[in-house]
């Protein structure tokens, strides 16, 4: 399959697959609301969670992760936080790479393959918009390398539209993941410290993490904007809408 180019399934099939890819979403977030509601924001209830099942723990932790990116509504972070609490660093962050990893394929191949109407299915119609510009750039990679290296950017919904971009598959998940490595590994840092009851580094980075993240929030329609005239050369002409 060429690079960004969807492959081509016959349309009722396409829609029948994108109506079940949405219908499972659903249903995960249905069933698994409460799980993640009992677990986020408490390290030590994931641990248990974990420990529950045994030798397989680890395994169930990506599973975790992995729904987190396709879910993309259910906050990244504090599962990334309660890797290293369970795991330590080095293996929390591990397993999240790993997680993130199986789940951004799963996002990203999903779009590619069933195109335009999933995402605008899945994404707010404003996000769409602010990241629209992407979806015909042959040269995306370095404005994605941007937007997933930047606290604050939305970038499980961005995974999504990233498959209807040129990038191709084995490109973007390195630069991707290269981005996130910082904050994935920060994370896993600030559980384990957490665990181990050493606030001092926890207050710390997570006081960095916090400044980071807001600038993010507060710059990022501006950057993402700057990103947009980049990459069409200083202009100002909209995008026309999508087929």
């Amino acid at each position: 399959m060429e690079p960004g180019k969807k492959l081509e399934l016959p349309l009722a099939l396409r829609i029948a697959l994108a109506a079940a890819f949405l219908a499972l979403l659903v249903l995960a977030s249905f069933k698994l609301a409460p799980v993640f509601a009992r677990l986020l924001g408490r390290p030590e209830e994931v641990g248990r969670f974990v420990a529950s099942y045994g030798p397989i723990g680890a395994l169930v932790y990506i599973v975790l992760q992995v729904v987190q990116v396709v879910v993309f509504v259910i906050p990244g972070e504090i599962v990334q936080v309660a890797g290293g609490y369970v795991f330590g660093t080095w293996v929390g962050a591990l397993l999240s790479v790993a997680g993130i990893l199986a789940g951004t394929a799963v996002a990203f191949f999903a779009a590619r393959v069933l195109g335009y109407g999933l995402v605008q299915a899945l994404v707010s119609p404003k996000k769409l918009q602010q990241f629209e510009f992407l979806i015909g750039d042959p040269k995306a990679e370095i404005v994605l390398f941007v937007l997933f290296l930047v606290p604050g950017i939305p970038k499980d919904c961005l995974v999504y539209i990233s498959g209807l971009t040129p990038v191709r598959p084995l490109r973007f998940f390195f630069i991707s993941m290269i981005a996130r490595l910082p904050g994935i590994w920060g994370a896993a840092y600030i559980g384990a410290h957490l665990q181990q009851r050493d606030f001092l580094p926890v207050w710390i980075l997570s006081g960095i993490a916090l400044v980071l993240f807001i600038a993010g929030v507060l710059l990022r329609d501006r950057l993402i904007d700057r990103l947009h005239r980049l990459r069409r050369g200083g202009t100002d002409t909209p995008d026309g809408p999508r087929a």
